[in-house]
């Protein structure tokens, strides 16, 4: 019998139950649990993780220490959860890169499965926003696209890295455009945006939160924002479906992800917890100063584990139709 996707994503979460020496309802946790953030400090998945921390050691009664643990687009990170013992002790800050992304950019390279990792529950969701360097001349996406049009390939564009949400986002939208942009990946957020203040690239892609200072700043101009609708915190910049692409969303997001076989009882306590977390006021508050948006992955507005396990069998099927179309893979 063929297994779904979503199916496979959801055995982590479901062959756990005979592991009662691990975990035994209220017994757990009796000790402190490790989040693992698969990207350097200071990033937005760091700063959401570490929030998220704080939370969840309240809900649960023990503290949640943060572990980076970053390398080859968060995979490094990620192979450390999926290889963890599956005690309860252990859980992934999983971003779309980890989840999704990644599965289509390094293929069989990829050191974990999706059925390695049980999901647990979707946390946040966060816009990206195409830039422009201010001594690029272009100052809307209809430039833009008259600039590549004109010459496919001259205009060259710089991101966090091969194969991260902000590259996924700009070939998708070169596919959607039929344009041709150069990509410069660069090491992270900061160095990219580096160069895009002094102009040495003309055109980058990042997380809202990580770019937002520059903008407001003055020093690159924010040309649209990739989301179905405008940020909050950016409300005179268009989405790029306003600016003319049809049928863009693409958001970069996150959540948390165990190893596959963790008892049930602890998915769904954590995923209890998170949902509840997700829907605090105060919570939701501080998700805007990130230009974040709630999950909302269930008719109440939370988040599940099975809600977030369709997700990301959906989102693991998309990118990877953006990769094997762009090309966009690692050798």
């Amino acid at each position: 019998m063929k297994v779904t996707m979503t199916r496979r994503l959801l055995l982590g979460a479901t062959m756990g139950v005979s592991l009662p020496a691990l975990a035994q309802g209220p017994a757990w946790p009796r000790r402190s649990i490790k989040l693992v953030i698969p990207f350097p400090p200071g990033g937005t998945t760091d700063l959401i993780g570490r929030l998220l921390a704080e939370r969840l050691s309240a809900r649960l009664g023990q503290t949640v220490v943060v572990e980076n643990r970053s390398g080859a687009g968060g995979n490094i990170g990620a192979e450390v959860v999926a290889k963890a013992e599956p005690d309860g002790y252990s859980f992934l800050m999983a971003s779309v890169g980890t989840a999704a992304i990644n599965y289509g950019v390094y293929g069989a390279r990829m050191p974990y499965k999706p059925q390695d990792l049980a999901p647990v529950g979707l946390v946040t969701r966060v816009a990206n926003v195409v830039l422009a360097a201010n001594n690029s001349g272009i100052k809307d996406v209809a430039a833009l696209l008259a600039r590549a049009k004109a010459a496919p390939g001259n205009l060259n564009y710089g991101t966090a890295g091969i194969g991260s949400s902000t590259h996924a986002c700009m070939e998708l939208f070169q596919a959607l455009t039929g344009t041709q942009l150069q990509h410069v990946p660069y090491r992270g957020s900061g160095p990219m945006l580096t160069e895009v203040v002094a102009g040495r690239v003309q055109l980058g892609c990042d997380n809202i939160p990580t770019a937002l200072n520059f903008i407001r700043d003055g020093q690159m101009r924010a040309l649209a924002v990739t989301s179905a609708s405008r940020s909050s915190v950016l409300p005179d910049v268009p989405t790029l479906r306003e600016a003319g692409v049809s049928g863009f969303d693409a958001t970069s997001w996150f959540g948390v992800q165990a190893p596959a076989r963790t008892p049930e009882a602890v998915i769904a306590r954590t995923g209890e917890a998170i949902d509840a977390i997700v829907q605090e006021p105060d919570w939701n508050a501080r998700m805007r100063d990130f230009a974040a948006d709630p999950p909302r992955l269930t008719a109440e507005g939370g988040t599940t584990p099975t809600a977030f396990a369709a997700f990301i069998a959906a989102e693991i099927a998309r990118w990877a139709e953006v990769a094997q179309t762009s090309h966009m893979t690692v050798e």
